[in-house]
């Protein structure tokens, strides 16, 4: 049974089992406790002493058993009930017809709960109905206490197995929960890698297809085509995400880090940002101001900051033109970086930014924004007439 179920929920059992196993013990320590105290009274001490041993030893066995998954069936609990019931009938022998008290007293708690953890509600009452039944049956009177006790155990049984159902579909609702965000961010991932390679490739071929004459024309057209319906693709998994349905391969585990190129990086010695970004400065038109002297961030941050900021300079080139002017700055803050990239182009239009995310236009939502949110930083737009900046501000050390 143990292997049908989520991983979860076997998680949250054997934690609760691990608990009880030291309720265990500690029933046990006060059964044996009553029992010494009220030996002179017994009918058949031997016959007590002999019940307390037999309660010891299942107590070590019990506790072996539910320790692991595998072991964890009907065979155990039907054991376990069965040594709980043994002990139980055997108090009006061993203690005398009139007997106060049983041998196991609160032992049985244990196993009402062993039943209610494994098989949750249903099995907490089957178990306390039973235990109750049993107890009542063997008094010679009932008392308001007696039924006290058994009331407790009928009601406390399902109680447990409630609980522990609750915890155990938490648990699992956590796990999908976890799945699904591993699998957004690597399907965001691969979105940036793709905008940033392929896509851009494809645009810049449909743009330039007319400049190498019209047998160039049906390669522009079918770079059109083939870059509309990637964007299509990359809108449909989106809207897969945005339903919350895992993918394949999400198991919780990280993805990262990786580089602008989608590659992986191995962790490593810190990077210089700046010297990433003086690269930048041989690009037409692009100017970038540096501070005195190496700006040093672990290698995720500093290759990940620097693909928003060509991301921002490819959509300069893009929608301003390709001889537009741009600058770079570099601040280094302490425990934050921050970088702003400026130009002089006529600004966003409003609402423009939403309109390319619905086409499927990743450059700014992920490659941008994206990136930068990813790091634990903020990405922030100023844009009009007098040009468009772009600052982009995350700390030095990311989770």
């Amino acid at each position: 049974m143990a292997a049908t179920r989520a991983a979860g929920a076997v998680a949250v059992e054997g934690r609760l089992l691990r608990a009880l196993a030291g309720l265990r013990l500690v029933v046990l320590l006060n059964a044996w406790g009553v029992g010494l105290w009220t030996l002179d009274g017994a009918a058949r001490p031997a016959g007590v002493v002999a019940c307390l041993v037999l309660m010891t030893v299942w107590t070590g066995v019990a506790t072996w058993g539910y320790a692991s998954p595998a072991r964890r069936g009907p065979v155990l609990l039907g054991l376990d009930l069965a040594v709980a019931l043994g002990v139980l009938l055997a108090g009006p022998w061993v203690k005398g017809p009139d007997f106060a008290a049983t041998v196991p007293g609160f032992w049985i708690m244990a196993v009402l709960f062993a039943w209610a953890i494994h098989l949750r509600t249903a099995g907490g009452l089957v178990a306390g109905v039973v235990l109750a039944g049993v107890d009542l049956a063997l008094r010679p009177d009932v008392t308001l206490t007696v039924y006290g006790n058994a009331f407790l155990l009928v009601v406390g049984g399902p109680v447990v197995g409630y609980l522990t159902g609750s915890l155990q579909q938490m648990a699992d609702e956590r796990d999908r929960a976890e799945r699904a965000a591993a699998t957004a961010a690597e399907r965001a991932r691969l979105a940036r890698a793709v905008h940033d390679g392929t896509l851009q490739v494809l645009a810049l071929v449909q743009r330039r297809a007319g400049e190498l004459g019209p047998h160039a024309t049906d390669l522009g057209r079918l770079a059109g085509e083939q870059e509309r319906g990637l964007r299509r693709l990359i809108r449909a998994q989106d809207a897969v995400a945005a339903g919350g349905s895992p993918g394949a391969g999400g198991d919780g585990s990280p993805y990262g880090p990786y580089g602008p190129d989608g590659s992986a990086l191995a962790p490593g010695e810190p990077v210089d940002v700046a010297a990433l970004l003086a690269s930048l400065g041989a690009r037409p038109g692009v100017e970038v101001v540096l501070p005195g002297g190496v700006v040093p961030a672990p290698p995720v941050t500093a290759h990940e900051l620097v693909a928003a900021v060509v991301a921002c300079l490819d959509n300069v080139a893009r929608h301003v033109g390709d001889d537009a002017r741009a600058w770079v700055l570099l601040e280094d803050l302490g425990d934050e970086v921050a970088v702003s990239v400026r130009d002089e182009g006529p600004g966003i239009a409003e609402g423009r930014l939403d309109d390319a995310a619905a086409q499927g236009r990743l450059g700014v939502r992920e490659s941008v924004c994206g990136r930068v949110a990813d790091l634990g930083g903020t990405a922030t737009l100023d844009t009009g007439r007098h040009g468009t900046t772009w600052r982009l501000a995350v700390p030095r050390e990311h989770a």
